[in-house]
């Protein structure tokens, strides 16, 4: 069930401030993304295994690699939003590439969103007051329970210990919606599809989001002491 005016969900304008991009909101401020800050607080060691690995495929094909996945990633976001917004996903065409992402889509739909008792929003701006800002794929009841999920496409097959910042993004959207809207909400779910259609999901709750929220904080506080 599509409920879009559950919560009044207000547009998020992104400006260039210092050669910058951030997002403008309600308040007057702008304040940089939940991605900005993750990309800027990315672990050394993390870094480092992204250039061996472009080293080792080669930096032109690196960038195809990305450019396609960022691509079909597109295309399914789309299939899925729309079926979100109207209970349907249309036909794919004859394009290989929407094809793929359509059977991307439906595997995630009927795996995964089967599982969603309401849905709240999709592409849902949201921000932290005087802190950040971003949008998140979803948000809903996942399960009986109030949730931000998003929607994710993989070349391979994730282990959960590979996705810290998959996890980090769901917090910080959790808190946002929480801070404005007034929920509760503790849960987070990744819904993930890979180019070969294998369908992963990713549960965060209980325990472990509140870890995750610690992590954040540190996150959070590392990228503002960079500023001073």
């Amino acid at each position: 069930m599509y409920l879009p005016n559950k919560f009044k969900y207000e547009s998020l304008k992104r400006v260039e401030v210092d050669g910058k991009r951030k997002y403008a909101t309600p308040d007057g401020e702008k304040l940089p993304s939940v991605t900005t800050v993750l990309s800027a607080t990315t672990p050394k060691e993390k870094l480092e295994k992204l250039n061996e690995w472009r080293n080792r495929v080669g930096h032109k094909k690196a960038q195809e690699i990305t450019t396609e996945a960022a691509s079909r990633g597109t295309r399914m976001h789309k299939w899925l939003e729309d079926y979100v917004k109207t209970g349907k996903i249309g036909a794919p065409g004859t394009n290989p590439y929407s094809i793929q992402s359509h059977k991307m889509a439906e595997n995630i739909i009927y795996q995964g969103l089967v599982k969603c008792n309401e849905f709240w929003g999709t592409e849902v701006p949201l921000y932290f007051p005087k802190i950040y800002a971003g949008t998140t794929d979803l948000v809903g009841i996942h399960d009986g329970n109030e949730a931000i999920m998003d929607f994710k496409q993989t070349n391979k097959l994730k282990k959960r210990e590979w996705i810290d910042d998959y996890f980090l993004q769901l917090v910080a959207y959790s808190l946002a919606h929480n801070e404005v809207h007034g929920t509760k909400i503790q849960k987070g779910v990744i819904f993930m599809c890979s180019a070969d259609n294998i369908y992963q999901e990713f549960i965060l709750e209980g325990s472990e989001f509140l870890e995750y929220e610690s992590k954040w904080f540190s996150r959070l506080e590392e990228f503002y002491s960079k500023l001073l």
